[in-house]
């Protein structure tokens, strides 16, 4: 899902980021995209008359977006490192900032040196990790990654992993929101650097230069220091919302139930959309199986080998981000996620399809031949109607498969119900209550397209 300013007379841009990286890029109460970066991006495209269409998603998908050229920039506390330089151009740098570490409440670990040994959690991407990764020689500890700043956390909480590193205002801002870490060198961080706006690299120069005129405005008359301060002095309450929204299942449901039923309604068009156009393929795949035709069959079995070969996050991110660089055309991300469902579903529905044909009776095939059908009369008449109904209980697996695999194509920025899950737990912090409402609202839908499916499964029978 995307966040849409758009004016048809102003030129229209679509930006990138990670809305998991409070105090810059989150979603507040009320499920608005907001913090420093947004803020900042927002004043400017005002100011200097351009709009933009916000695709949120994992950090690594954003920047990958940027440069196959699904989107045109991206703003995302993204530090200005000689490696990004290479690949993009940045704009003004707007917020310097600088590495902090952090270990557990009660620790027993109070140096670096105590972390030998240790394992540390770091967030892909980020400035925090290639940090880490500096000093990882020289103090002996193996790492670990994540996509998402609250799994993180709460795997160096759970004693998973022992530390963790990151940007200081992103754990200040964390900490600051009920979450049981401790900041161990807040005084002194380490490595200073700049984040900054980025495009491709030779592309989009009418937005950097609208960007970094913009920036050049607020930073003059006082806005940027306010916005800022917005983010940085106020209580993390002043976005989370009130705390018995978020101490509670019942406050949780209640002050983001809309934001729930977004992402359930994506999740269901998804799977509803995924089910009927991949298994209208998958029969298509499992009449090409069983074919007299050698070739036809060969095409068959090499599609469903290469698309259930492919993991499904790996299918999205080619479909996403590396076919529109052959084709140079941009693909919308909900088409990108269905293809990636009728490509990888239908595989699996092709090959129980034609198991479900070759497991008729062979008298049945010969029976009709004799009295005169042709090999594909007989295939329609006899094979196939026989077959689909030993496949029922196949499809119905396959339904509910589907729906669980939506939560996959969060990674390139769908906004269904597992995204928005995550995008509430990087608000809130409050991930077990979130989850456990996010896991119930999928057992329900399960429950009732398994007993939809199961008085299916009867009829046809009867």
């Amino acid at each position: 899902m995307s966040v849409t300013t758009v004016d048809a007379a102003k030129p229209n841009y679509i930006i990138t980021t990670d809305a998991t990286y409070p105090p810059f890029d989150f979603q507040d109460s009320s499920n608005q995209y907001t913090g420093i970066d947004q803020e900042i991006l927002k004043t400017i495209a005002k100011r200097e008359g351009f709009t933009y269409t916000l695709k949120p998603m994992s950090f690594n998908a954003a920047t990958q977006s940027v440069t196959s050229g699904q989107a045109d920039g991206i703003i995302a506390g993204m530090s200005i490192t000689d490696e990004r330089k290479a690949v993009f151009d940045f704009g003004t740098p707007y917020y310097k900032s600088g590495i902090a570490w952090a270990v557990k409440k009660g620790s027993n670990i109070k140096s670096l040196n105590d972390l030998k040994g240790k394992t540390v959690a770091l967030k892909t991407g980020t400035a925090g990790a290639d940090y880490a990764l500096s000093i990882q020689k020289k103090y002996g500890f193996k790492v670990t990654y994540f996509n998402d700043s609250d799994t993180l956390y709460n795997d160096v909480i759970n004693d998973n992993t022992q530390a963790t590193f990151g940007d200081l205002p992103v754990l200040q801002y964390s900490i600051k929101n009920g979450t049981k870490l401790k900041v161990m060198n807040a005084d002194s961080p380490y490595e200073s650097g700049w984040y900054g706006f980025a495009v491709k690299k030779g592309q989009n120069k009418q937005l950097l230069t609208s960007f970094n005129k913009g920036y050049a405005s607020i930073k003059k008359d006082g806005t940027y220091d306010k916005i800022i301060k917005k983010y940085l002095g106020a209580p993390a309450s002043d976005f989370t919302g009130k705390k018995s929204d978020n101490t509670s299942l019942l406050g949780i449901l209640k002050a983001n139930d809309s934001a729930f039923m977004r992402g359930l309604w994506q999740t269901l068009l998804l799977t509803i959309l995924g089910i009927v156009l991949a298994s209208v393929w998958g029969i298509i795949l499992g009449i090409m199986g069983v074919s007299q035709n050698s070739v036809v069959r060969g095409i068959s079995t090499t599609l469903i080998y290469i698309f259930r070969g492919l993991p499904l996050m790996v299918l999205a991110f080619f479909i996403y981000i590396g076919l529109p660089g052959v084709i140079g055309a941009k693909i919308p991300a909900f088409t990108a996620g269905l293809i990636t469902l009728i490509l990888n579903e239908g595989a699996y529905t092709g090959a129980f399809v034609r198991g479900g044909f070759e497991a008729v009776d062979k008298g049945q095939m010969e029976a009709a031949r004799s009295l005169g059908f042709t090999y594909n009369r007989s295939m329609r008449k006899v094979i196939m109607p026989q077959g689909l109904k030993i496949m029922v209980p196949s499809f119905i697996n396959q339904f509910i498969i589907t729906l669980k695999d939506t939560s996959i194509l969060s990674a390139i920025g769908i906004l269904e119900l597992t995204q928005t899950g995550t995008l509430i737990v990087s608000r809130n912090s409050q991930g077990f209550r979130v989850w456990a409402i996010v896991a119930v609202i999928y057992l329900v839908v399960i429950t009732l397209l398994t007993l939809l499916s199961n008085w299916v499964e009867k009829r046809t029978r009867a």
